[in-house]
């Protein structure tokens, strides 16, 4: 007998053979495109012979899907005769075919399905305005919407579309909220002519301007319109004007008119003061007169002048004070005569009782002149 330890080194040849004979004809892996993976056991050599002449079917694959698929009862083989494969597809894509598939006798598979990317509804375009896509209307596709000049976004800018093939937010909408512009003119202090205490003041009516549609409503005027009189002060005049939408633009100014004024004069003490215009304007004048028995010192008329001062001097009334040392009749009655004149002049009425009796005091004088002069030259 030889040494125990020589029979392992005789065997072990053997045994390599053997294993190489059995991983020979055994399948090393699954069957292609089956998604096995090798077998190590005893079951492998079982399956293989069970399907020796069963149809296979080729392997399914589905783009943007997944597959999982049952084998026949007993069977490793998920492409084989009767094998079912159950088609999911990934989020945003939808399955077009059956859902299931059976592996038929005729080596193909039941149904024929792909996975296709879902679709939004088309968005309407807004009124007066718009929408801009990326990647059209599919599964996570942005769109953003916009206005027209002078329009307003209403709703949501942007809207997304989601798995269930629904936008994210509802459509939007462009509105008219802003308002019509329109610019007043610019209208500076006016002053007065001389003798009048009205300016007449133009102007162009302004027109409104719209950025939407351009359809506005008549301009509408508040105050006095252009080429009026206006009279001294402040006056505000305003302009309003609508669109479309009822929106409302709206300007203002103020016309100021300026009156020059030389400040008021007072009547003389016992006498009167008419004046034309105002009385204190510039260009206004203002006449002076003196009461019965009173005769006017001073200007019998000034005017109100550019430079806001008074022409002539401040007027006063005398009393009438008649000189009997004249030495001709002629100039004494002169004298009568010119006292009698302003004495009617100075006095309205015939009612006044010194009125009358200096009146009277005076045709006296004069009817009896040459008694008056002898006396005079006899003192």
């Amino acid at each position: 007998m030889g040494s125990p330890g020589l029979w392992p080194a005789l065997l072990l040849p053997q045994v390599l053979l053997l294993l190489l004979a059995l991983l020979h004809v055994l399948p090393s892996q699954g069957f292609p495109g089956s998604g096995d993976s090798p077998l190590e056991d005893d079951g492998v050599w079982y399956s293989h012979s069970l399907y020796k002449d069963t149809p296979w079917c080729s392997p399914i694959k589905v783009k943007y899907g997944d597959v999982y698929c049952r084998a026949p009862p007993g069977g490793y083989y998920k492409t084989a005769l009767g094998t079912r494969c159950d088609i999911r597809c990934r989020k945003g894509y939808e399955l077009h075919g059956s859902s299931q598939l059976i592996c038929q006798s005729n080596k193909r598979w039941s149904d024929k399905v792909i996975c296709k990317q879902k679709r939004c509804p088309t968005l309407t375009m807004p009124v007066n305005g718009g929408f801009k896509c990326v990647d059209g209307a599919y599964f996570n596709s942005r769109c953003e919407y916009y206005c027209s000049p002078g329009y307003t976004l209403k709703g949501e800018r942007t809207v997304t579309c989601m798995d269930n093939k629904a936008w994210s937010g509802r459509p939007a909408s462009c509105v008219d909220m802003e308002p019509p512009r329109i610019k007043c003119p610019s209208v500076k202090e006016r002053i007065a002519e001389p003798n009048k205490l009205t300016v007449r003041v133009s102007w162009e009516t302004p027109e409104g301007r719209d950025t939407a549609d351009g359809i506005l409503t008549d301009v509408i005027l508040k105050g006095l319109p252009p080429g009026s009189n206006f009279p001294e002060g402040d006056h505000k005049i305003e302009y309003t004007v609508y669109d479309r939408a009822e929106n409302k633009g709206t300007c203002k100014f103020r016309v100021k008119v300026r009156v020059r004024r030389c400040g008021k004069l007072n009547a003389p003490e016992n006498g009167y003061m008419k004046c034309s215009s105002d009385g204190d304007n510039y260009g206004a004048t203002c006449e002076f007169s003196c009461i019965g028995g009173y005769e006017l010192q001073g200007s019998p008329a000034r005017v109100c002048q550019s430079n806001l001062a008074w022409s002539g001097t401040e007027p006063s009334c005398a009393a009438m004070n008649v000189n009997v040392g004249v030495r001709t009749a002629a100039a004494l009655l002169d004298q009568f005569y010119e006292k009698r004149r302003l004495l009617i002049v100075s006095t309205p009425t015939a009612r006044n009782l010194l009125y009358r009796l200096q009146l009277g005091m005076l045709q006296a004088v004069a009817s009896n002149s040459s008694l008056l002069l002898q006396h005079g030259s006899s003192g």
